[in-house]
């Protein structure tokens, strides 16, 4: 029997805020936590709310070394497996939502991703995002009707970050505010500093510069 931890990433199948402005998943907040997972021996599953190819923010596009590197990052986001197809949260001990604008689209209102982080929370097993990979934590809620983030400890992308990049406008909620009106205790930092949040087993890190902090957390939570 296998003694490898087993990892679930879900990530976002969007690809548009506007007709002016593509998106998807932010390249580096899935790469660098697949490669530390990996290195760790821990399996690995990736799964989306359409499967298949899953879009890649163009700003987040690696340079041509950084690309290399993560080739195996890349090549597993060209075949992600449809998330209705992840019967529950058995046989994994962890999930982890990479952020990108395009969660903020496809992740709320993702009845099955709601089943499956309620399942992982009453388990008491690692539930982790980053940046915009919270947003699927808005409808999710706890067997007894709680939001998940209600008096928890976390953070996210925040408004400052989000009226920074200008794309306040064109989001379709403000994350930040968001889970603080669902009773989310956020801790933000400074624009683009490195920072995670742990509470219990949920870790949450802010922005993309978090990526490589919150694999960590992750790590040391399992």
């Amino acid at each position: 029997m296998s003694t490898a931890k087993r990892v679930l990433i879900v990530v976002t199948s969007h690809d548009r805020i506007d007709a002016d402005h593509p998106t998807g998943l932010w390249f580096e907040e899935f790469a660098t936590p697949y490669q530390e997972f990996i290195k760790q021996g821990f399996e690995v599953v990736v799964a989306s709310p359409r499967g298949g190819n899953i879009p890649i923010d163009p700003t987040s596009e690696p340079s041509a070394e950084e690309a290399q590197k993560a080739s195996q990052a890349r090549e597993v986001l060209r075949n992600t497996l449809p998330i209705s197809e992840i019967a529950s949260s058995a046989g994994f001990d962890a999930i982890f939502l990479p952020g990108g604008h395009g969660t903020m689209f496809d992740l709320p209102d993702n009845t099955k991703l709601q089943q499956l982080l309620s399942e992982f929370a009453g388990e008491n097993k690692v539930v982790a995002a980053v940046c915009h990979g919270p947003a699927g934590f808005v409808n999710a809620r706890l067997a007894n009707g709680t939001p998940l983030v209600a008096g928890k400890t976390i953070t996210a992308f925040t408004d400052d970050e989000e009226r920074e990049v200008k794309l306040d406008h064109a989001v379709p909620f403000l994350l930040e505010s968001r889970l603080r009106e669902l009773g989310g205790q956020l801790i933000v930092k400074p624009n683009w500093a490195d920072h995670v949040e742990r509470d219990g087993n949920l870790i949450t890190g802010q922005n993309p510069q978090s990526s490589a902090s919150v694999a960590k957390a992750v790590i040391a939570a399992l």
